[in-house]
């Protein structure tokens, strides 16, 4: 057990049976009455973010989760293989811990992973990637700025909008957060 002096960004609490990871904290000392901490908690593994307060000096339980670099291996199944490349083992993720990520998972990718009793929660991707497209041909003339077209990323088969004037095989540079679209890389 811990108390409420041992919340800091990133730290991670149980409460009522659920892994909650401190976004911000502030502790509050006001004139009147004793202070108190105030958190905002974002749910490991559902992502739902909500506000809590905490008396100052209350008891908490907290988790420990180690977060280390895995190199992203092969798909096997229901599950996505990771391997240390310190010591060499391999961690299969579940596909629903992995999530949207593997929109962008690419092979030999490293990514962090964040394990709590040998369970693994959550994986980040670096914040983003780069990769070979398909798409149609643009058409001549099509060389402006603002038009966009769809395209595939060939690793994954996840669809992303591209500027017009791209080809197949070229080489972008892709947001992992939210799919949109970085620039050209020179290869």
């Amino acid at each position: 057990m811990a108390s409420t002096t041992d919340i800091k960004n990133g730290a991670v609490l149980i409460i009522d049976g659920q892994l909650w990871s401190v976004v911000e904290f502030q502790h509050v000392k006001p004139g009147k009455g004793g202070a108190f901490v105030r958190t905002k908690l974002k749910n490991v593994v559902s992502g739902k973010v909500v506000d809590r307060t905490f008396n100052a000096g209350a008891k908490i339980e907290t988790a420990t989760v180690d977060r280390r670099d895995y190199q992203y291996l092969y798909e096997d199944g229901d599950s996505y293989v990771f391997m240390d490349t310190d010591t060499y083992d391999q961690i299969p993720v579940p596909a629903t811990v992995v999530g949207d990520a593997k929109n962008f998972l690419l092979e030999s990718a490293m990514v962090t992973i964040a394990i709590n009793e040998g369970t693994p929660l959550y994986i980040e991707l670096p914040t983003s990637i780069t990769t070979e497209i398909e798409t149609e041909p643009g058409l001549q003339g099509d060389r402006s700025s603002g038009g966009t077209k769809p395209a595939t990323i060939k690793a994954t088969g996840y669809q992303i909008q591209v500027p017009l004037y791209l080809e197949t095989d070229t080489l972008v540079k892709i947001d992992t957060r939210d799919g949109s679209f970085l620039g050209r890389v020179n290869s």
